[in-house]
């Protein structure tokens, strides 16, 4: 009996031997690549966390420098942040805050500068929409119509062709367009919730134009 099991044991050894010469090297690269993917997953997430951390710092920074209206350490921890840690969401929220700052402090050039680059940069839709929109407004204090029409005309998700509409009845108001102005304020009235705060601003303006877009007045 013991010589019958030492003979299946040998069997059995020899099979392994023989599967592991034929899948042995599959099998250690396969482990290989798989150690390897590992450590590569766990470095880019330490790595992430290391580019947001840095960033949200800077971002505190972005906000004290705008509430002390600092307008130098608003350009100079916003340069910080676009050098190195761009590719962030932090980075472009950065942006923006540090345009409103700059705009505030009397800088509409550095505003749109740090706008356009949040719009370029920015992989969120919504940032870059938000970031269009107020750089059509500037553009439009300017006096460059052409450049905000065409920052309007850029693509953007659907819960923003509200906002779009209402800067471009803005931008036909001042061109003395008020046909196409009530046109545009008209959309946008349309396309806001009721229940926002902004949609009461642009039947204001609608009312300045003479037009009354309730329901009550429409059915009149």
């Amino acid at each position: 009996m013991a010589q019958s099991l030492d003979l299946e044991e040998q069997e059995q050894l020899d099979q392994i031997k023989h599967f592991w010469k034929r899948y042995g090297n599959l099998i250690t690269w396969v482990l290989l690549a798989a150690s390897v993917s590992f450590a590569g997953w766990n470095g880019w997430q330490f790595w992430q966390h290391k580019q947001a951390s840095g960033a949200a710092i800077l971002f505190e920074e972005i906000e004290r420098a705008v509430a002390d209206k600092d307008a130098a350490r608003m350009e100079r921890t916003l340069a910080d942040m676009k050098g190195q840690f761009g590719g962030t969401a932090y980075a472009q929220q950065g942006a923006l805050l540090a345009a409103h700052g700059l705009v505030a402090a009397g800088d509409a050039t550095k505003a749109k500068q740090a706008l356009e680059w949040a719009a370029g940069q920015s992989k969120d839709e919504g940032l870059q929409a938000i970031a269009r929109l107020r750089l059509a407004a500037l553009l439009m204090d300017s006096g460059d119509a052409e450049a905000a029409k065409k920052s309007l005309e850029a693509t953007r998700p659907t819960a923003f062709e509200g906002l779009v509409a209402d800067r471009q009845g803005d931008m036909f108001l001042r061109a003395g367009q008020s046909d196409q102005a009530r046109q545009a304020y008209l959309k946008a009235y349309q396309l806001l919730a009721d229940t926002t705060e902004y949609r009461r601003l642009v039947e204001i303006k609608l009312n300045s134009l003479g037009v009354d877009p309730t329901p009550a007045a429409v059915k009149s």
